[in-house]
């Protein structure tokens, strides 16, 4: 994989969701990090799954900062390329969303998207 498919596939996470990410953890006895995979389903095609785990895979990526750690799989990751995760909390509650480039489409409640 070139320098430049590489960079395309980065996913990056905000301070927010870093912190929200290393406390939920940290709250967790024996969980390390937060696994982000994409499956098929949803409203819209393909759905998030979030999960807390204690292992990493050996096709797994691991985003890191500021203590937080989110893995995603290779399957996941052509699926996510480019995009940010996010913690957000507004008058709508708490979630964290990620913006993925790669959506031509996504639901109303931000879990699932289309490609």
């Amino acid at each position: 994989m070139g320098a430049d498919a590489k960079t395309a596939m980065k996913v990056e996470m905000t301070e927010a969701a870093a912190k929200r990410i290393a406390r939920i953890v940290s709250a967790e006895a024996g969980k390390t990090a937060l696994r982000v995979s994409v499956e098929g389903g949803g409203c819209s095609g393909f759905s998030y799954k979030f999960d807390l785990v204690d292992a990493r895979n050996d096709d797994d990526v691991a985003i890191e900062k500021d203590g937080a750690t989110v893995l995603i799989d290779d399957l996941s990751l052509v699926y996510m390329g480019g995009s940010v995760i996010d913690f957000v909390d507004d008058l709508m509650g708490q979630s964290f969303q990620i913006r993925n480039p790669n959506a031509v489409a996504s639901c109303g409640c931000g879990t699932s998207f289309s490609i």
